[in-house]
């Protein structure tokens, strides 16, 4: 009987999808057990049966149903689509035996600019967000930024207005700019390809039959 953790790939056609395949296959202890996507003429459904993890790299109208379907199904999610709503997941993730790891942002950096800006965020008046993306990204403002903009006023008490930016050209970046008296202080970010991500994808995929709690959001959560 194998031991390998079988996972499977929503959005497996897309760009982060096949990515996240390919790092799936190259990680040691995991197996690429299914691929789903329209483009391949396969659905979530007919992988659930074969898979312990779904990692969700779809769309912001189809991965609150793809969770929901894996929830069910007693798998386990990783969700690295952003712009849904999150709170619709709760008490469907209580009710199963299935945990649900919801990251805005899988690359390690983007969780420490996260956490620096939340810092920062206490000590200086004021602060802007600016976060630039593909054209081809749904969402905006992205999740991190969104996520930046949260943790940054449970710190300091106020909101952050958020910039968005969406170019060819672009892979995934963000800066937080603080000011204050006589200085600014800039944290930045940037994705120079997709690859960035797969670390932090391969982190929650061993992590998140683990969490402390049925829904996570934040990749901070298990590093």
């Amino acid at each position: 009987m194998s031991t390998l953790l079988r996972v499977g790939v929503a959005g497996a056609a897309g760009r982060l999808g096949a990515s996240v395949c390919a790092a799936v296959e190259a990680a040691d202890g995991l197996e690429l057990a299914g691929r789903a996507d329209p483009a391949l003429g396969t659905s979530l459904e007919e992988i659930l049966d074969s898979v312990d993890v779904v990692v969700d790299f779809t769309t912001p109208d189809t991965a609150l149903g793809n969770a929901l379907a894996c929830l069910e199904a007693g798998v386990h999610v990783v969700i690295g689509t952003t712009g849904f709503d999150i709170d619709a997941l709760r008490a469907p993730a209580a009710a199963s035996g299935a945990n649900v790891l919801i990251a805005p942002n899988f690359a390690i950096g983007a969780v420490l600019m996260m956490r620096f800006a939340a810092e920062a965020a206490r000590h200086f008046q004021a602060a802007e967000i600016v976060e630039l993306h593909h054209d081809g990204k749904l969402d905006a403002p992205s999740g991190t930024a969104a996520r930046t903009a949260g943790l940054m006023q449970e710190a300091a008490g106020r909101e952050v207005p958020i910039h968005s930016v969406r170019l060819p050209g672009l892979v995934a970046h963000q800066e937080v700019i603080l000011g204050g008296l006589g200085e600014t202080l800039t944290i930045r970010h940037d994705s120079l390809s997709r690859e960035s991500f797969m670390p932090g994808v391969i982190a929650a995929v061993r992590a998140v039959s683990s969490l402390p709690e049925p829904l996570v959001v934040g990749l901070e959560h298990i590093l």
